[in-house]
Parts: C-alpha cells; structure tokens; sequence
C-alpha cells in the first residue's frame, strides 16, 4: 500500500462503497414495536417519503437516501411481521406499494449519484493530500538547502579567520613575506568573511512556505446520524397554554401535534395541531386522527413532534409519555417532546436518549403506568430544539364541537 493510500486509510476516510454501505446498514435499523399500530407505521412512512422528498429539493441527498431506504426496509422487509399487520386496510396497502413502485427506483438513482459523488470527494482529499506532500517535500528540500549554505558560509568563514590567525602569527615571528601577498589576503579574506555575516543574516530573514499539518480536510460524514436544529416559535407555548387554559383549570391535559417543513437543512416547526381529545389528570386520548392526517397532506407538513400539559405536576416525561414520543422518535431521530407544567411555570423539551432509552422503551412491553430502572436515564434535554421569537406559529384546532 502506498504512502498515501495509508494516509487516508488511517484518517478514517473510507472508500465510497463503505460509505454507501454504512448509509443502508444505519437505515436498515428500522424494528417493529408491536405496541404501535401498524396504521401509525404506515401514516409515518408518508411523511418519510414527504421529508425524503425535501431533502431531495435542498439536495440533501444523504438524509434522502437514508430516509428512502428507512422507508423500504420498513414496508419490504419488516411490516409484515407485525402481529396485527391483516388490520391494516386494503387501502393503505395500495397506497403503500404505490409509493414502493416509486420510491425504490429513486433510492437506487440516489445510490449511484452518492457514490459518484463520494468518489469525486475522495480523489479531489487524494488530490490535496498529493500536493500537500510535495509542498512538504520542497519545503524539506528547501531547508536542507539553506543548511548547506549556512555549513559553507561557517567552513569559509573559519577558513578566512585561520588565514588572518596564519598572517598575525608570521608577522609576529618576523617571517619574511613578499610585500605585495600580504595585503591581497588579509583584507579581501576579512572583507569576504564580512560578506559571508550579511549573506547569513539575510538567509535567516528569508522564510520558506510551511504546511499546517494539524489541519485535515474533511469529507461529508456518512453516518446520517447528527441531528439537525428543531426550530421553535416561541409563541408557541404561549399560544398553546392559552387554548389549554379551560382543561388546565379542569384538572385535563391536552396534547397538540408539532408540524412543519425542512428549511435551509432546519426543521422548522411552524403549525401547531389540535386533534378532537378527550383528558384526565394525567393522560390525554386523541380521537380522529385521520383529521390530522388530511390537514398534513393538504398542506405537506411533516410531524416533528408533540406537546402537552401537566396540569398539576412538573415538567417530565412519564412512563406513558415516554411510550407516546417513542412512537415518535423512531422514525424521525430529532422528533421532539414539549411538556408545560403551567402551575410550576416550567416548560420541558425533551427526547429520549439514543444510545439506552430509545431501544428500552421500544422493547419494554409494559403498558399504563408502570415503573422503568433508574441507572441510566432514558430522556434528557432536547439540545437540538432552538426557540425563535420572530418565528410566526399557525394554531389549527381541529376539535369538532
């Protein structure tokens, strides 16, 4: 292996078919909860597709592939399994393999364009890292050149100084020389040897090109797994306290449904939804989803999260809720959970944490209220969720009165 093909390797700069495989393995860890409606799959991978396709508009063209192939592993490979997949109506399933029929022939356009694109990254880093190599190996040249001079100017300068040592010594011992070879040595040699010091001094005032061998350059990471901003008008939890104020002062929670768009590679949360509910103290039922669902496509919004109150209590997230945002979480990484704890004055923006609390709650089979272990936390902060005071809010509330 060459010099430079090592030099990459060992910086983790992967080739584009590893990219690309990293890519489909990251998107093929889609499981199915049996806790979860396969209709809730099945209105998710719309809003897959919905996102994939915007991703595509901003060409962001890895989450799109990564989206895209999340989207055919889940409906190829996986829904079949779920145990009340027979549930799932005629209708969905049509609309599914419709969206298949389209979907996998752009994945697999996706796939060639990706690895195109890695290659033209890889030998333009190669490219770079060539010429990196020769500036480093002129520089090298360079320096071993002016420690050659610098070696001749001292040989010639000790040499002129042995010369006027010689001189002084014969005069002093009375050594007969020819008139004319003294003065023609020891003043052109002193003289030389004053040169010798400039043209010392001037080398060391010369600077040679350097490189910055602590900089890298980078290449697009291939993982898909950095989160992006969550975008959220800080209006937002004003407005939706104001419409909860009724259920709050009752003793009911009430839940809303986060949706919004992709913008310049931000999710920007910009509808505020209000589903037909019905609360208690400490749960909130939804009811005609479907409404929800239809003032999505109308206006191609995506689900980016959902927010309720605790009329009562603090802002957590409990056992229930921590089931209801996995639901969530699952199929958008950066899907958000709001709680408003209005008799506290406090507001949590959570989600739950990827590398423990996502595969628990997704595997735990409990159901209701029930308890979870303790040593290691299953939700933290939401560090990616960003509030924004200009950002404008759109409250639908589609309860039927």
């Amino acid at each position: 292996m060459s010099k430079t093909n090592q030099t990459w390797k060992e910086m983790d700069i992967t080739d584009p078919k590893e990219r690309i495989k990293a890519l489909t393995e990251h998107a093929s860890r889609v499981e199915i909860d049996p806790n979860i409606a396969p209709k809730r799959y099945y209105r998710t991978g719309v809003e897959m597709v919905r996102l994939a396709n915007m991703n595509m508009q901003y060409h962001y063209y890895e989450n799109a592939f990564t989206l895209y192939m999340k989207f055919i592993t889940l409906f190829v490979d996986k829904i079949q399994h779920h145990p009340q997949y027979d549930s799932v109506s005629a209708k969905d399933k049509a609309m599914n393999r419709d969206a298949l029929r389209i979907v996998i022939p752009k994945a697999e356009k996706l796939k060639k364009q990706l690895l195109e694109q890695y290659q033209a990254e890889l030998d333009k880093y190669l490219e770079d890292l060539k010429e990196k190599e020769r500036i480093e190996k002129e520089r090298l040249r360079q320096e071993e050149l002016q420690r050659q001079k610098e070696e001749e100017i001292r040989r010639n300068k000790m040499a002129a100084l042995a010369a006027v040592r010689a001189a002084k010594a014969a005069i002093n011992a009375n050594v007969l020389v020819e008139a004319k070879s003294l003065p023609s040595i020891a003043p052109k040699t002193v003289i030389s040897a004053t040169n010798d010091d400039k043209a010392l001094k001037i080398s060391k005032d010369i600077k040679t090109p350097t490189v910055d061998r602590s900089t890298k350059p980078s290449l697009l990471t291939s993982d898909g797994l950095s989160l992006r901003d969550v975008i959220l008008p800080t209006k937002l939890m004003h407005n939706f306290l104001t419409l909860a104020f009724h259920n709050t002062m009752s003793n009911k929670e009430t839940c809303g449904i986060l949706a919004g768009r992709l913008e310049r590679n931000k999710l920007m949360v910009t509808h505020l939804l209000i589903p037909e509910q019905t609360g208690t103290p400490d749960s909130c039922t939804t009811h005609n989803e479907e409404d929800i669902f239809d003032y999505q496509d109308q206006h191609n919004l995506i689900t980016l999260g959902w927010i309720h109150t605790h009329p009562t209590q603090t802002a957590f997230l409990s056992s229930v809720d921590l089931h209801t945002h996995c639901a969530y979480q699952l199929m958008m990484a950066e899907a958000i959970a709001i709680v408003c704890a209005p008799k506290y004055d406090e507001t949590g923006f959570f989600i739950l944490t990827p590398d423990y609390g996502l595969d628990f709650i997704a595997n735990c089979r409990e159901t209701g209220f029930h308890p979870h272990p303790s040593e290691s936390p299953l939700y933290m902060k939401a560090k990616h969720c960003k509030l924004d005071v200009t950002a404008l809010i759109e409250v639908v509330d589609l309860q039927r009165k």
